[in-house]
This record gives C-alpha cells, structure tokens and sequence, in this order.
C-alpha cells in the first residue's frame, strides 16, 4: 500500500517493470525495532529506567514511493504514541482518507536510527517504512535480492555545508 499527502498528484502510469524478470514488482522488507522517543528521552534524564522504555520489533514492507512512516492501530498502542495532529492522505487507489499523526518514535535498522512520526492506519496490519524514514537511517533499497542495506559510511548520502 502506497501512501501519499492528499495533495500529491500523480506521474502517468507504466506498466512496469522488475528486475527480476517479470512483470510484478518485488517486494521488501525489513526487521526494524520502534521505540516510544518520550521514553528514551524520559530514560536519557533518569527519570526512567531501561525496562520501562516501551519497544515493539516488526517486519516492515519498504516503499521508496510512499513518504512516512505507517503504523496500525495495535503499535500504536504497545508503544503508547500520543495522537499529535491528523492529516489527509491519498491511498495508492486514490481515496482520500483523514488519519491520525503519532509520535515521536526512534525507527532503528541494524546500526543506524532516526525519529519521525508516524501515520496511524487503524485497518492495516503491515507496518510501512517510506521515504522520510528511510532518508533518515540512509539506508539502500536492494530491489534485485529484495532487502534493506546499510548506506557504507564512504557513500553517504549526508550533505553538509560548512558554516563558518
């Protein structure tokens, strides 16, 4: 499921194509681990202890074409994330549907985390890793052998410039 901001337009349709040969698309995934940021931050000022940092670990279907970080309804409630705000998204069947924005929370993949917020989409059962994640733990979509890789340090996608 591809999940767009309700003002996204759309490119023209292909057929498609896959590296594999065929005409379907693979798809990937990946194991990440959600973590409630309150908790880690509550943690980093002692004010809690590690046990009480609150962690779910699941499988992830990547999608570069999505933008943010989709959760259901039953990980939102393991990890106890506040309701921020809602927001209109388009589905990839193009209707449009109000959800809720949820978090913050620490997305981690092997080495590397980031923390975004999270889109709740209560009638899913998939957790959905798109773009925004996925620029922040520089990670590389491996179509060919379907996998998530770690960005190698020497081609990092982190631009800079220095201030001086």
């Amino acid at each position: 499921m591809t999940v767009k901001p309700a003002n996204h337009s759309y490119r023209r349709r292909t057929n498609g194509t896959s590296l594999t040969g065929g005409k379907g698309m693979g798809y990937v995934y990946a194991d990440i681990q959600l973590t409630n940021e309150d908790d880690l931050a509550f943690h980093r000022r002692g004010w809690a202890a590690e046990n009480e940092i609150r962690r779910v670990t699941t499988k992830a279907l990547v999608d570069s074409s999505a933008y943010d970080l989709i959760i259901n309804k039953e990980t939102q409630e393991r990890l106890q994330l506040p309701v921020l705000g809602k927001r209109l998204i388009k589905l990839a069947d193009e209707s449009v549907l109000e959800v809720d924005i949820v978090g913050p929370v620490e997305v981690r993949f092997e080495t590397r985390y980031t923390t975004v917020r999270a889109l709740l989409l209560p009638d899913t059962e998939e957790v959905l890793l798109g773009a925004i994640p996925l620029e922040g733990l520089d990670v590389i979509i491996d179509p060919l052998r379907e996998r998530l890789l770690v960005n190698p340090p020497e081609t990092t996608n982190a631009k800079i410039k220095r201030v001086a």
